[in-house]
């Protein structure tokens, strides 16, 4: 019987891992890719954000599930910058709040926090891809065949059900459900949205809308996103995604900054028979902002840029999410991260039923859910 398996190795895994083989455990992480993190690393390439520049109640209001609150209160914004800087890697908070490393990158952290987890006797096993249970075992396929492993705690940390050419395609739902653990049916989170476009539409797909205030029912926020060929993405829509998934309508404010009178006002000072895209112009409107209002607003005053409806198809795919809600409940788990049902299987990061916005927040969740239950699976005898 071996001793300590955790299943997965993104953030989440190789927190429960270091903790483990720090409390005296020996470790071994099963990877069904060929390399670690690949999410994290995906996730790294335009900016690794760790976390965020807040104090901690603000922070964790951002997230919807409360029961997470003690495991962020011992690894919060303050201690993922510390942890960041115990692996070599300096960070730094950028104008909107957010943390970064000063490499930017993924790959520099990664690299020295596998050196560490090596140095500490952690092993790994690539391309093992858990395939359930045999009996009392859990069965791998692997380069080398079959292989069932019986160890003496188990931390899953196999992520959730978004980005599955990296790892993440919750293949695990009905293993453990066989089992008796209560899983809540998976929704997509920061995710982009549908819309089928005009032909004249095309000329700006990639371009950035930046500025816009965006409300949808009661959630606000002022952000960039982008136009693409397959609808609306980029941090401003993540941020009120979840109320449009939950049935909001959505209007944009190109001019947040200028008052809707003062719209109207600049509207009537130009000419008479002046086209709709060279008043659009002369508001300042970018090109890619004035053909969102042709888009969508056509036939109705100009002054409907700062309440244009945005006509979209839903959220896009559940597989191109940032990140899912859903997952393992709270109920199924015990307070330290253990599966009722499977006694001495821990669980951690995006297979929990939590959702929380991008900037930060999801990869420090991921980590402080790992560190708790590697924690708490190194008391099991």
């Amino acid at each position: 019987m071996s001793d300590a398996l955790v299943i997965g190795a993104g953030p989440a895994g190789l927190m429960a891992a270091e903790e483990l083989s720090r409390a005296g455990r020996r470790v071994v992480v099963a990877e069904a890719k060929a390399s670690p993190a690949r999410k994290f690393l995906m996730a790294g390439k335009s900016g690794l954000n760790v976390t965020r520049d807040e104090a901690l109640e603000g922070f964790i209001a951002r997230y919807d599930a409360g029961w997470l609150a003690p495991m962020l209160a011992e690894f919060g914004p303050v201690e993922v910058r510390d942890w960041c800087r115990g692996l070599g890697q300096e960070v730094f908070t950028g104008s909107s709040g957010r943390v970064f490393p000063k490499a930017m990158k993924a790959s520099p952290l990664l690299r020295g926090w596998l050196r560490r987890l090596d140095g500490a006797g952690v092993e790994f096993r690539m391309r093992w891809r858990w395939a359930g249970f045999a009996g009392e075992g859990w069965r791998f396929e692997t380069p080398e065949g079959e292989r069932v492993l019986t160890p003496r705690v188990v931390v899953l940390a196999l992520g959730g059900a978004s980005w599955s050419r990296l790892g993440s395609d919750g293949a695990w739902v009905p293993w453990l459900r066989e089992r008796g653990v209560e899983i809540a049916p998976w929704k997509p989170a920061n995710m982009g949205l549908k819309v089928i476009w005009s032909p004249q539409m095309a000329r700006h797909f990639g371009a950035a809308v930046k500025g816009a205030c965006l409300r949808a029912g009661e959630v606000t926020s002022r952000g960039e996103f982008v136009v693409s060929a397959k609808g609306l993405e980029g941090g401003g829509i993540y941020a009120v995604s979840r109320a449009v998934r939950e049935g909001a309508a959505l209007e944009l404010d190109l001019m947040p900054d200028v008052p809707e009178a003062e719209v109207a006002a600049r509207l009537a000072r130009m000419k008479p028979g002046e086209s709709a895209t060279n008043r659009l112009r002369k508001l300042g409107l970018s090109p890619v902002a004035s053909a969102l209002v042709m888009e969508w607003g056509r036939g109705q005053p100009l002054a409907v840029v700062k309440h244009l409806p945005v006509r979209h198809a839903g959220p896009r795919s559940l597989d191109e999410a940032i990140s899912v809600a859903g997952g393992i409940t709270r109920a199924s788990l015990t307070e330290g991260l253990e599966l009722r049902a499977l006694p001495g299987v821990f669980a951690c990061g995006e297979m929990l039923d939590w959702e929380a916005p991008t900037g930060g927040y999801l990869l420090t969740a991921s980590w402080a859910t790992g560190r708790w239950a590697g924690r708490a699976a190194a008391r099991v005898g």
